[in-house]
């Protein structure tokens, strides 16, 4: 029902930035919380980085904070996420989420994009 595509995936070296979009359409929520999460190969999937729908409220693992910004545009239903200082271990795939609880675990989220594909290189 609620359709999210991520974009803005690639290949940059370590210490560079990429800024991954995810746009949603169909039916959303007034209460509307979207996340990020990641999985590499052989990782189980972990959680990212979430906002609630006033954008106020943002959460990040450990890892990712201080170097990754999650922010969201309601008018254009996007919400973007900011990696500076990139690594090699944050190589993974990066999926969108949505839903209607604040929440960093995996299963709570109804709503998933199809994943883009982040490689850092050395």
């Amino acid at each position: 029902q609620v359709q999210l595509v991520e974009s803005g995936g690639g290949l940059v070296q370590a210490g560079g930035s990429l800024r991954l979009s995810c746009a949603a359409s169909g039916r959303t929520f007034s209460r509307y919380v979207m996340g990020w999460f990641r999985q590499a190969p052989g990782k189980e999937r972990e959680f990212v980085a979430a906002i609630t729908w006033s954008g106020y409220n943002t959460a990040y693992a450990d890892s990712e904070k201080g170097r990754f910004t999650i922010s969201r545009d309601n008018a254009k239903n996007t919400v973007y996420l900011q990696m500076d200082s990139l690594k090699p271990e944050d190589t993974a795939v990066y999926y969108c989420a949505g839903g209607t609880t604040w929440t960093s675990f995996a299963g709570t989220y109804a709503d998933w994009g199809q994943g883009t594909q982040v490689t850092v290189s050395t």
